[in-house]
């Protein structure tokens, strides 16, 4: 779902042919090339359309561009919004991405979203973590903190260390499983439903209740530097 994110990055870098006119430059000079900005905007918003459908909406307070970096990168330091729309549909939303702060390597084709990052899927699942990387090369998402999947209007959370996941958050899975909580609606005779919060250990029922993809698989490298 993220994916319509790097082709909202594509309509810049006309500023880049300011710095290629001339090959014979001083070390000093070449390394102020390379930390100098070289895009910015403000309150950018783009909507995406193909053949007639609505595809994202992407919305940022801030851009700056550093295309000159010796691995170029674009920076989102007030956050970001993408949202996504359904194939079938002209403005159904597919599902909703947030960030306090995002980063965009160029190169790599590398996304990380920071801070209350949230993603809130059509079909009701909702994902809350502090860092999420997008591989636009491999196709995949993941996290290497912990993090928690809200389902089935809030009755169903997970919680897990470390998440990976497809495009379309389809196919998920906690690389170690910390926990289930279920939430049970409950009336009671004398006054208005109430809720009522059961937690369960992840080594007996959670991990049988859960859908195959969430089940834990073996603990790997949880290190929080983005993948190359």
């Amino acid at each position: 779902m993220i994916r319509y994110a790097q082709v909202a990055l594509s309509f810049v870098g006309s500023a880049i042919l300011l710095f290629s006119c001339s090959g014979q430059k001083e070390q000093g000079s070449s390394t102020a090339e390379e930390a100098m900005m070289t895009e910015y905007s403000e309150d950018l918003s783009i909507i995406n359309s193909q053949n007639g459908r609505r595809s994202y909406h992407f919305v940022t307070p801030l851009l700056e561009g550093y295309t000159l970096a010796r691995e170029p990168y674009r920076e989102f330091r007030k956050g970001i919004k993408i949202t996504t729309y359904q194939d079938d549909s002209l403005s159904s939303v597919d599902a909703v991405l947030t960030a306090n702060y995002a980063i965009y390597y160029q190169n790599r084709e590398l996304w990380e979203a920071k801070g209350n990052v949230v993603v809130e899927k059509s079909d009701g699942k909702t994902l809350y973590t502090q860092q999420l990387f997008w591989n636009a090369r491999t196709g995949k998402i993941y996290s290497n903190v912990d993090s928690k999947i809200v389902q089935n209007n809030g009755r169903d959370v997970f919680i897990g260390e470390g998440f990976e996941s497809d495009e379309e958050f389809k196919d998920w899975r906690f690389r170690r499983m910390k926990g289930r909580m279920e939430v049970e609606m409950k009336q009671r005779a004398d006054s208005t439903a109430t809720d009522s919060t059961v937690m369960k250990s992840p080594a007996k029922d959670s991990v049988a209740a859960a859908p195959a993809v969430a089940r834990p698989a073996p603990v790997r490298n949880t290190t929080s530097q983005p993948e190359n």
